[in-house]
């Protein structure tokens, strides 16, 4: 049996600092402590204590995850992954990916849905390319599939106005081998980068400052960071 020495509340950090035979055993949230009544002078055994240690290993690994998804949102695999190597043990990991995803923090689709918009907004790619890199992250084909709504047509000549802004050219050569590769990296295939290149030239030639203001990659914010 261990005994209580004091429980010190902190209220600028909203924790509870739980001293067992005088040596401080755990940093609990506040709401945690005062819920499971934790008081000077209570002994516990050594299932009790293992209780609150796991809690606390909980907590701490909650904390992290909601750190990780403060920059943007991920998928179930990221936060596992993320976790993982910052070396949380399977079964707390499981039991805070559960409470992620009762929370609504933590959802495939929702995440799916997320990533192919951001990408149809600011980073124009093809639908294979986009679903690859959504399975790439861990997502369910089956996820991925429903999420990923690209016309790669349109997709490609949005793509290609982004593109053209970044690579001013002079003459169709160098426009189809420079826009052409710009595509193709993009995920695209021939048939639909030869359609885009025609469409681009024939509606801007080299003047790449007939393109409107309110053209795709005018954003300045919103991308991803991958």
């Amino acid at each position: 049996m261990k005994r209580i020495s004091r429980v010190e509340l902190n209220k600028n950090t909203k924790r509870a600092d739980v001293y067992l035979d005088g040596r401080l055993a755990f940093s609990l949230p506040a709401g945690l402590a005062l819920g499971k009544g934790l008081a000077s002078g209570q002994e516990l055994d050594d299932r009790q204590v293992e209780s609150l240690a796991e809690a606390c290993r909980a907590q701490r690994c909650y904390d992290d995850a909601a750190r990780f998804l403060t920059y943007r949102p991920r998928s179930e695999s990221e936060v596992r992954n993320h976790l993982a190597k910052r070396g949380f043990k399977p079964a707390t990991v499981e039991t805070v990916i559960g409470r992620l995803k009762a929370l609504g923090l933590v959802d495939d689709a929702a995440f799916a849905r997320f990533w192919s918009e951001n990408r149809a907004s600011f980073s124009p790619r093809s639908r294979s390319l986009t679903s690859q890199e959504l399975k790439q992250k861990g997502v369910g084909a089956d996820i991925v599939t429903d999420a990923v709504a690209v016309d790669d047509e349109e997709s490609a000549y949005n793509a290609a106005l982004i593109g053209l802004r970044r690579l001013p050219v002079a003459n169709y050569p160098d426009f189809n081998r420079r826009l052409g590769n710009f595509l193709r990296r993009r995920g695209f295939n021939y048939e639909v980068i030869s359609h885009t290149l025609e469409r681009v030239w024939r509606e801007f030639g080299s003047s790449p400052d007939r393109l409107g203001a309110g053209s795709p990659g005018t954003k300045s914010k919103g991308g991803l960071n991958i």
